[in-house]
């Protein structure tokens, strides 16, 4: 405890006697700080004892004292030290009662007592708080390392909230409560999400003090009303651009010394648990990525042997693949930032809360990511990238946006593997296009190939397969691309077509003779039918 007002009181050697303002001697004080000014307000900071003589004050007019007292209650002075034997053989009235009346305590110095004497017993007692908060932080950051190698961070959070006697919860990268102290406590940092997502968007490390939440009544009688209006604190934790994790630390009144020690070391240590280190993160991605070529190359046998515990349940069930690629030339292509790192947090961290096994590998200017088919990974990328065409479409789309398409592959297996990661080529292709973020191969093979035909290069050659005979159309000799598009319409019935344009069945006829001798291709020929067909229908899209 830092020393007060009563403690200086109760100071044997001191021998001051309290004269006005007996019932706030408990306020903690800052320092004692000795001015004769008849304006010391200037220069005081708040929490000070003030020691005077007053050599340079009228003590004995009560307006002026008046007026002085209400000044230095005004600057936050917490207390007055008058000496008497010097200017003053007793401590004036008019004094006492300016004090009394504004509820400064006055405490009366005797002559014998030299303000150094006060001034040394406060420093000391500062100084012995401090070190009493170090000692104690020291000792909590070995129980919380303690803690953090037996039982990991669920055990670091659960002595943090004995520390700092409120509660402690971990976030995960999306803002998910991924841990929390004691157990009540997760529903109350369940309620900070949108904060926790406001820290993320500034670089790490960043901290912010909100409220707490509304108090719905739903923790035991252990956090009665007393906590619905705590104090939480809000810590990112990692050492990139983008926060990893977060902690939330929510207590009755702002942290001591001893507590702040406490939260920094859970800061340390939460940050060594969530930061994986850079040789170790770098080994991952070299087992991934070969694991990746093997299932690629159609070697499923030996990528499991890779695997091993790393990715073996992945490879064990239906998986999909989904390749991301970033259509912008001056999109970063790291973890810090870029859309990339947005998309790997996003399937990190929901693999992370739903216990699957996911294999992300940086591949050039792609990224492959492996997912567990119909799991929680999958999911949270789907509606990352939902989320993502959402802003473009509103104008909204953030600065490191990049151009992120992604395209995601059907349901395969280890032996099919390959052919998966073609699917999520083609569908990647689509979405690059279509302007789309993610395009499902699926969805593809469930629609129709009609929408594909609006390529530029599918219209440039079906304009140029139909130019001689639009230039034809345009003599006024007759309407061969008409009759062409009836009599494939009809598959090549005679009759029907001829109905279809009004005219005789001999006069069409002379027409798909005119088509061939024009084109040099014979219509007997289905390749050359299918080519004329989505020809047409491709310019007719225009």
């Amino acid at each position: 405890m830092p020393p007060t007002l009563a403690s200086l009181v109760h100071h044997s050697a001191l021998k001051l006697t309290v004269r006005a303002g007996g019932d706030a001697l408990d306020v903690p004080v800052r320092w004692a700080h000795v001015s004769e000014l008849a304006d010391p307000v200037p220069y005081m900071e708040g929490g000070e004892l003030l020691l005077i003589t007053a050599l340079k004050l009228d003590a004995e007019d009560p307006q002026a004292m008046r007026r002085y007292v209400k000044r230095l209650v005004k600057a936050g002075v917490v207390g007055l030290g008058f000496a008497v034997g010097v200017a003053y053989e007793e401590t004036p009235t008019a004094l006492v009662d300016a004090a009394e009346e504004e509820g400064l305590p006055l405490l009366e110095v005797p002559r014998r007592t030299p303000f150094l004497a006060i001034s040394k017993a406060v420093s000391a007692a500062i100084a012995a708080d401090q070190y009493r908060a170090v000692t104690a932080g020291f000792a909590a950051q070995r129980e919380l390392t303690k803690q953090a190698l037996t039982d990991g961070p669920e055990g670091l959070l659960g002595a943090l909230a004995a520390q700092v006697d409120g509660w402690a919860a971990l976030y995960d990268a999306s803002g998910a409560v991924v841990a929390a102290a004691p157990e009540w406590a997760g529903r109350r940092a369940a309620r900070l999400t949108a904060d926790v997502e406001r820290l993320r968007e500034r670089p790490a490390p960043a901290s912010a003090v909100v409220g707490g939440g509304d108090g719905d009544g739903g923790e035991p009688s252990g956090a009665d009303d007393g906590h619905h209006g705590d104090r939480v604190e809000l810590h990112s934790l990692g050492n990139g651009r983008r926060p990893r994790a977060a902690l939330a630390v929510g207590t009755a009144a702002a942290l001591g010394t001893a507590e702040r020690y406490a939260v920094h070391s859970a800061i340390a240590l939460l940050t060594l648990a969530t930061e994986r280190s850079r040789p170790l993160q770098e080994a991952q991605q070299r087992i991934g990525a070969a694991v990746l070529r093997m299932l690629l190359a159609g070697e499923p046998d030996h990528a499991r042997a890779v695997a091993g515990d790393l990715y073996g349940e992945l490879l064990d069930a239906p998986f999909r693949v989904i390749v991301a690629e970033s259509t912008s030339a001056s999109a970063p292509l790291d973890a810090s930032g870029d859309p990339f790192g947005a998309l790997v947090e996003v399937v990190e961290s929901a693999a992370a809360r739903a216990g699957e096994d996911v294999l992300v590998v940086p591949q050039g200017e792609r990224l492959v990511v492996l997912a567990t088919d119909g799991g929680a990974t999958v999911a949270a990328g789907t509606r990352y990238a939902a989320t993502l065409e959402a802003a473009r479409a509103d104008g909204e789309a953030a600065d490191d946006d990049g151009g992120l398409v992604v395209g995601l592959s059907a349901p395969a297996g280890p032996i099919a593997a390959a052919t998966a990661y073609k699917q999520a080529e083609q569908a990647l292709s689509v979405a690059r296009r279509r302007g789309r973020v993610l395009v499902e191969h699926e969805r593809l093979a469930a629609g129709s190939v009609l929408p594909l035909l609006a390529d530029d290069a599918v219209k440039a050659f079906a304009d140029g397969l139909l130019r001689a005979l639009h230039e034809h159309d345009a003599t006024g000799r007759g309407d061969l691309v008409a009759s062409l598009r009836a009599w494939l319409s009809r598959h090549g019935q005679w009759d029907a077509a001829a109905a279809d344009l009004r005219v005789h069945r001999h006069t069409l006829r002379y027409r798909m003779r005119r088509v061939e001798e024009i084109l040099g291709r014979s219509l007997d020929d289905p390749d050359v039918r299918m080519e004329l067909w989505l020809a047409l229908k491709a310019t007719s899209t225009d």
